[in-house]
């Protein structure tokens, strides 16, 4: 029996790799139920964690709440109280732009500039890379017992190297002109890491074909840099940037255990738990603050997202 044609073989060849790439696997029950558990039960902790948190601060903004009893709706009321009775909630918002500007000015280019420097694939790069990023792994509340140790009047170890201490050293967490200065230095610390890891990955994804022609063009390497690299990161400047902004409006952890976020250290998130759990439980109050960290929050958030969304339109 003659054997068919090559050509026929070679035809019939894709048309079967077609097929077997054509079928796709069906899931049985088993595989359905699975996957509808973990999916179901993520949604609900969102919806019950997230939105239904969310959702309740917004009702309870408009009530006057402590805790017990049945909620009186007092309509905007905590809001305009807000606004114009509490003394505290503008030094907050005052600490929380000043947080902001501090990360952003300080914070975010020193680690643009550690990755710049990482990027040239210095000698021990790696090393550097894990020591600068090391401190990202720390919550704020690590790093507020950090302070304590290092800046303590009595037992801190800067008071101690400079030989004052037993009730003779410098109050840097006492003091509301420093603590504040303080709290923002051991940010940045962290902050820094944090920012150098993702421009790290931003200044890879630079097609190098785009350097090799700035050279060309006779661009020096900062000119290279700021006209050509720079620009090309947008995505990831709009992300830091957000990231920025949501790490000053939820700053809490680190000036809580400091000295409870108090004697100049006030902050919006630090005016929240105080009123909820506070004392004076004034839910209804605390809420409000809290919807007015959640509008200003969201807008970040969904610029986030319409970057990340076009991104992926792009590809």
């Amino acid at each position: 029996m003659a054997a068919p044609p090559a050509s026929s073989v070679e035809a019939a060849a894709p048309r079967t790799r077609r097929v077997r790439r054509g079928r796709r696997r069906r899931l049985e029950a088993g595989d359905i139920a699975i996957l509808s558990v973990l999916v179901g039960v993520t949604i609900v902790i969102d919806v019950l964690l997230i939105w239904g948190t969310s959702i309740a601060s917004i009702i309870l903004s408009f009530t006057s709440y402590g805790g017990l009893g049945t909620p009186d709706f007092i309509g905007t009321r905590n809001y305009h109280d807000i606004l114009t009775i509490d003394l505290s909630f503008i030094p907050a918002v005052e600490h929380n732009l000043l947080w902001l500007a501090f990360l952003g000015v300080v914070a975010t280019p020193l680690g643009l500039l550690m990755a710049v420097l990482l990027d040239r694939q210095l000698r021990f790069s790696r090393f550097y890379q894990s020591a600068l990023y090391l401190p990202v792994a720390l919550s704020f509340a690590v790093v507020g017992f950090m302070v304590q140790l290092i800046l303590s009047a009595d037992q801190g170890v800067v008071n101690a190297i400079l030989g004052r201490t037993h009730g003779n050293g410098i109050d840097f967490l006492g003091d509301p002109h420093k603590n504040i200065w303080m709290a923002l230095l051991f940010a940045s610390w962290r902050h820094t890491g944090y920012v150098m890891i993702l421009y790290l990955a931003g200044l890879k994804s630079v097609d190098p074909a785009l350097k090799e022609a700035a050279i060309v063009d006779g661009a020096n390497p900062v000119q290279t840099f700021f006209r050509v690299v720079f620009p090309t990161m947008r995505p990831i400047n709009v992300i830091i940037l957000v990231i920025t902004v949501i790490e000053s409006l939820r700053a809490f952890d680190l000036v809580y255990v400091i000295n409870v976020g108090r004697n100049g250290l006030e902050l919006l998130s630090v005016l929240v738990v105080d009123n909820i759990i506070g004392e004076a439980s004034r839910i209804g109050y605390g809420s409000a603050i809290a919807v007015f960290l959640l509008i200003v929050t969201l807008g970040f958030v969904i610029t986030y997202l319409t970057q990340i969304l076009r991104r992926e339109e792009v590809r």
